[in-house]
């Protein structure tokens, strides 16, 4: 999992990308894809 500054960037890599927030943090998660798995806060 990254922590990364800016989740769009991440978003825009792949279609499956979906950013959800949980707990105060912003996740970007891709069941097709685990490898674009991303955090921010």
């Amino acid at each position: 999992m990254k922590v990364a500054n800016s989740l769009k960037t991440l978003k825009s890599r792949d279609k499956n990308c979906r950013v959800i927030r949980r707990r105060g943090r912003v996740y970007v998660i891709n069941k097709k894809n685990p490898r674009f798995k991303a955090r921010q806060g």
